[in-house]
């Protein structure tokens, strides 16, 4: 059964990002599971499946972009979509990344990694502070891969901490304004279909001071997460 999964104007601008990212290889799998542990694992090789409840555990989370904020109370709508669609995103490539590729935002070099959170919700506050990163002020970029059995016609329901925006094959489909708390299924989509086989996740998670994290899955018209997809980050 799901428990309660509530969870605990200074201006700025993003530099231009400067995709100069080279492929260094698997980022090291030993380093990860020593300094991420408990609150991620290196993601195997083998598909995942969502959990019980349907929330999807195996992300690719770049490194945090340096993003001051002093409040959360200027994540207004219009302040969210400039910043968040304002530059591509960090990859080398038109796909996904791969775990261990690095690009350069704003002349700082930042790595992604592939990785499997240990809760519902991933802590992307941890995840920042075990790597020595900044953990205030910051913007994140997540992925991941779902290959769907079949169509299927679900809704996405996503909770972040503080605000995010979400895309589905490249479709925005939700999207968290606002200084907020993570909550689960915080905002739902409107019926969207899972095409049969790869469907591509992307989302920005924006945060000021507090802690950053967010959850994602998918539900049927019932409100139950759907569970037989196979996720991956390839």
């Amino acid at each position: 059964m799901i428990a309660s999964k509530a969870i605990s104007h200074v201006r700025c601008c993003l530099a231009p990002l400067v995709l100069l990212g080279t492929m260094q290889g698997v980022a090291s799998a030993a380093e990860s599971a020593g300094t991420l542990a408990p609150y991620f694992t290196p993601a195997g090789r083998a598909p995942a499946r969502p959990d019980a409840d349907g929330f999807i555990r195996r992300w690719l989370i770049l490194e945090p972009i340096t993003k001051p904020n002093r409040t959360n109370t200027v994540f207004t709508g219009s302040y969210v979509r400039k910043t968040l669609t304002a530059y591509p995103f960090p990859t080398q490539t038109n796909g996904l990344p791969r775990a261990g590729e690095t690009v350069t935002v704003g002349g700082q070099t930042l790595a992604w990694h592939a990785l499997d959170s240990s809760a519902f919700d991933v802590k992307l506050f941890n995840f920042a502070q075990s790597l020595g990163k900044t953990k205030y002020g910051v913007i994140f970029h997540v992925a991941t891969v779902v290959d769907s059995p079949r169509d299927m016609e679900v809704r996405m329901a996503v909770g972040s901490n503080s605000a995010s925006m979400w895309w589905v094959n490249g479709v925005e489909t939700v999207v968290l304004f606002n200084d907020r708390r993570m909550v689960m299924d915080d905002v739902v989509s409107r019926r969207i279909t899972l095409k049969k086989g790869r469907n591509t996740i992307r989302g920005a998670i924006i945060n000021g001071p507090g802690l950053s994290d967010y959850c994602v899955r998918f539900i049927d018209e019932a409100g139950r997460g759907i569970t037989d997809l196979a996720v991956t980050t390839l």
